[in-house]
């Protein structure tokens, strides 16, 4: 599924700085910068309920509408508070419909592999793709199959296919996913048996016997 258009309400910031933005904040807003097509940029306000909720959904692509003017825009960055709750400053870039644009996309890793069985443990090393594609044409995320991987087996970037029309950024090599033998198990392989008898803890009891018997033999 692609982005579709959103109408998002912004008006003009009129207070810039940090104790304006935390102003905004507590009035349930969202200050945002808008900037591109080599216009001068400016600081906006959003509502914080009605821009969450497309993000909620995915959104990328938005018609702001700012008074009676109206402009395509592509979601380019959201910050979080350190809890990573709530949203405390955005940036959109201004486009137009017949462009390409380059964008990162969440990867929605599906199925159980086959690793799993063996008792393979899955360890995700990237969660996001970066691409190049029509402005219309964003998905909302990436679908990888793992069903298939097994223990020892990963997936990398140039192992995805992509949607006609969809330009892969991220570098090819980059590893995306992997199989691995459970850590318990591989431990034990890298431990020598002999080491493995050397490294088991002396049982107290044990001890004292043993100094016992050598106290009989004095």
């Amino acid at each position: 599924m692609t982005s579709k258009e959103l109408v998002l309400k912004a008006e003009m910031r009129k207070e810039i700085g940090s104790r304006g933005a935390v102003k905004l904040r507590k009035q349930n807003k969202v200050p945002a910068v808008i900037y591109g097509h080599k216009q001068t940029p400016e600081s906006i306000v959003l509502d914080a309920h009605e821009f969450a909720e497309g993000l909620g959904h995915g959104q990328r692509l938005y018609d702001l509408q700012i008074g009676s003017k109206k402009e395509k825009m592509l979601l380019k960055d959201v910050q979080y508070d350190h809890l990573g709750k709530k949203i405390i400053h955005a940036d959109f870039v201004r486009v137009d419909l017949s462009e390409r644009v380059k964008v990162e996309v969440a990867i929605n890793y599906k199925g159980i592999p086959a690793g799993a069985q063996e008792g393979g443990v899955l360890e995700v090393h990237l969660d996001q793709l970066e691409i190049e594609c029509a402005v219309t044409e964003i998905p909302e995320a990436i679908d990888v199959s793992v069903k298939a991987l097994k223990v020892g087996e990963s997936i990398h970037a140039s192992d995805v296919v992509l949607p006609a029309g969809i330009k892969l950024l991220t570098p090819p090599e980059a590893l995306l996913i992997a199989c691995h033998e459970p850590i318990a198990a591989a431990a034990e392989e890298e431990v020598p048996a002999a080491d493995q008898e050397a490294a088991s803890p002396e049982v107290i009891t044990e001890r004292k016997q043993k100094e016992g018997e050598e106290s009989e033999e004095k």
